[in-house]
């Protein structure tokens, strides 16, 4: 091989050792049909990728809660004297 690309260049270095004197060598896509999938880039974490995995949501908390939580006691017990 001339110059191999990235890819093939990393299974070069990855294989060195075990493959003696075989070589390797570039099949084009349309000749080599059963591609093995890990040796493929993974897809983006998006809705349309069958192994999307949704990102855990931030727990909302409600703006009731913190507004109540924020006064201080006499202005709670004051709301509190004039709703009853």
């Amino acid at each position: 091989m001339k110059t191999p690309n990235r890819n093939i260049f990393r299974w070069q270095i990855a294989i060195k050792e075990y493959r003696g004197n075989m070589p390797i060598v570039h099949k084009d896509g349309n000749i080599h049909k059963n591609v093995d999938g890990l040796s493929r880039w993974p897809l983006p974490n998006k809705i349309y990728n069958p192994a999307y995995v949704p990102e855990e949501a931030s727990p909302q908390i409600p703006l009731e809660g913190i507004s109540v939580t924020d006064m201080n006691t006499t202005s709670f017990e004051e709301v509190r004297s004039n709703s009853t």
